[in-house]
């Protein structure tokens, strides 16, 4: 009885020492790698979860014993961690053993790419951690395996235990799918993932091309912004996917949640437009056509807030994608109640892609689980909205043809009724061509006089005193005969125009060609203006004394009519005339007859003005 007694204490006893021994993961929950487990293997609930809002925690302080009991655990099993908007680091334990006789290996996988920061710690069986710092803000060399998701490697020795943390943090939505894998199923997820994004991209380029084709041919603008819209929603794909090139762009990561963003606005600018061109919203809804053009401004502007402040719009422009999803199917359905052809095309193409679209961004706000259709929505809607389109451009061409021909029977019985108007017109014509000849002689006679008269003054211009005087200058040579010419100048002209305004000077040249027209009264005789506020006039077969005479009458007969003139001395309108005479056998031209005139007119002015002074030659 004693020594029963004896076993069952040193029993107890080596039991609580056990436990105390025990490492402070050991109430963790521990997951067993060597088990058979069904491939891939969601972590929810096998890790544990502690929240850093202040970003500081390093693994030296969450692996410390006092931080053990801080993780929590997720009791309902699901695909992911949806941890929302949020500005916080997340720190992930997960505690696995190997309680095999073989040495296993095993793939921890972050199953989205657009996390931003993704740190994993993993120990190397020597006391320290395997680092490593990557992420979609961070270059995709920094992975620790070539996936587009990120991939950490795990060697779990026979019957060992291991703890590894995962810090997590983003720009974005937060949504963490933590997944282990065997090697060996992961390489054939890996293969048929890739073969259906190849898929895609092969449909994307093989759409585009046909479109770009059909653009060169028809020149309608409408295939090639579908072209573009396309291109840019490959690009956001490609990088939600995290399969971009690994480049940088302005200093960023071409998988960078920043290029992320930017790619989707530029797709919905692009599609917007689309939209726009395909349903006409210009003539059919022209308000609101402007609201989708500011709509686009702002998708276009968007990435420049991105690079600046994308972790505080990130949220606000989730719903603005949401919100513009179904400002497009509203508009849609519009224009489809007011039976426009392209609309149910439109519907049925892009109500797939809109409807992957609002899944996808629904996973994003942590509404919706995360499955194959939700993660990948916005591909699956992308594929199916390229093959329906199909239909809609063919459709397009179709009604293309039909309004071709309808365009050319159109034409042929417009042709048919012009020719019968063009043999009716024809005669008409003849008839009108005739009557246009004797009015455009009458017109041609009228332009004649026009040219040769002042229109101020109606005296003659100085083209035709130049014509006249050439002409008389030669009969007066001829002849042998005295030709006359004066030159007249209204004195102070220009002080009158300044005090009175141009109105008043106007009139004043009006009556002093009046007064020259009545005293030059000869059939022979040509009065003309020949320029600004000089006159001239020419008499053939006038000696100097007659022309002497006809010079001192139109003097006094201005001087006569007192007209205000508050600049000039004499207080009211004067003339100073220069008078020369040429016998017709002189040697000379015209022009010095001309120049004698204008030299006594300069007499004239010199000597007080309001006067009359004849050359002295003869």
């Amino acid at each position: 009885m004693k020594a029963r007694s004896r076993f069952w204490f040193i029993l107890c006893l080596l039991f609580s020492l056990s436990v105390s021994a025990m490492p402070a993961w050991a109430g963790a929950r521990l997951l067993d790698a060597a088990g058979e487990n069904q491939w891939p293997l969601a972590l929810t609930t096998h890790v544990g979860l502690l929240e850093d809002p202040s970003r500081t925690l390093t693994l030296a302080d969450v692996s410390s014993p006092g931080f053990a009991g801080r993780f929590h655990f997720e009791q309902a099993d699901s695909a992911s961690f949806a941890l929302g908007f949020t500005r916080s680091a997340y720190w992930f334990r997960l505690d696995i053993g190997n309680s095999g006789e073989q040495p296993v290996s095993r793939l921890l996988v972050v199953d989205n790419p657009r996390i931003s920061f993704v740190d994993a710690f993993v120990p190397d069986g020597q006391g320290g951690h395997h680092s490593w710092f990557t992420g979609a803000d961070r270059p995709q060399s920094a992975k620790a395996y070539s996936n587009r998701n990120f991939v950490f490697p795990l060697h779990l020795p026979a019957h060992s235990r291991q703890v590894i943390y995962v810090r997590v943090e983003s720009s974005i939505g937060l949504l963490v799918p933590l997944k282990l894998w065997s090697v060996e199923a992961f390489h054939a997820y890996e293969r048929e993932d890739y073969m259906a994004r190849a898929g895609y991209m092969g449909i994307a380029v093989a759409m585009m091309l046909f479109n770009l084709m059909l653009f060169i041919a028809l020149r309608d603008r409408l295939y090639l912004l579908y072209v573009i819209f396309v291109l840019c929603a490959v690009c956001a794909l490609t990088v939600k996917n995290g399969m971009a090139p690994d480049w940088t762009l302005f200093g960023l990561p071409l998988n960078s949640n920043v290029a992320y963003y930017s790619g989707a606005s530029l797709a919905l600018s692009g599609m917007l437009l689309f939209m726009r061109r395909m349903l006409q919203t210009s003539h059919l809804l022209p308000r609101t056509d402007r609201w989708l053009l500011a709509l686009v401004a702002i998708y276009l502007v968007s990435p420049l807030i991105y690079a600046n402040i994308l972790p505080q719009v990130s949220r606000m422009a989730i719903v603005v994608n949401l919100l513009t999803a179904l400002i497009m199917m509203g508009v849609g359905l519009v224009c489809a109640f007011k039976r426009q052809r392209s609309a149910y095309f439109f519907l049925a193409a892009f109500g797939l892609l809109i409807l992957g679209g609002a899944t996808t961004t629904l996973r994003a706000l942590g509404i919706l689980p995360t499955n194959a259709f939700t993660e990948d929505g916005l591909q699956i809607g992308s594929s199916l909205e390229m093959l329906l389109l199909a239909f809609a451009l063919a459709d397009r061409i179709n009604v293309m043809r039909q309004e071709k021909l309808q365009a050319q029977a159109c034409l042929l019985q417009t042709q048919t009724q012009l020719v019968e108007t063009l043999q009716r017109s024809e005669r008409d014509l003849e008839d009108r061509v005739a009557a246009r000849t004797a009015e455009l002689q009458v017109l041609n006679s009228r332009l004649e006089v026009l040219s040769l008269t002042d229109a101020l003054t109606g005296l003659a211009n100085r083209r035709h005193f130049d014509e006249v005087l050439a002409r008389e200058w030669k009969r007066a040579q001829r002849l042998g005969e005295p030709l006359a010419l004066a030159v007249v100048d209204v004195d102070w002209f220009k002080a009158y125009n300044d005090h009175y305004g141009h109105p008043a000077g106007d009139a004043c040249l009006q009556q002093v060609a009046n007064i020259l027209k009545s005293t030059i009264s000869r059939s022979t005789d040509l009065a003309a203006r020949y320029g600004g506020e000089e006159f001239v006039f020419l008499a053939p077969a006038t000696g100097l004394p007659g022309a002497r005479s006809m010079a001192e009458k139109l003097v006094s007969t201005v001087a006569g009519l007192e007209l205000a003139h508050a600049a000039s001395p004499l207080g009211h309108i004067s003339i100073s005339v220069g008078v020369a005479v040429m016998q017709g056998e002189t040697a000379g031209a015209a022009q010095v007859l001309l120049q004698r005139a204008d030299a006594a007119l300069y007499q004239a002015k010199s000597r007080g003005r309001n006067q009359v002074v004849c050359d002295g030659q003869v």
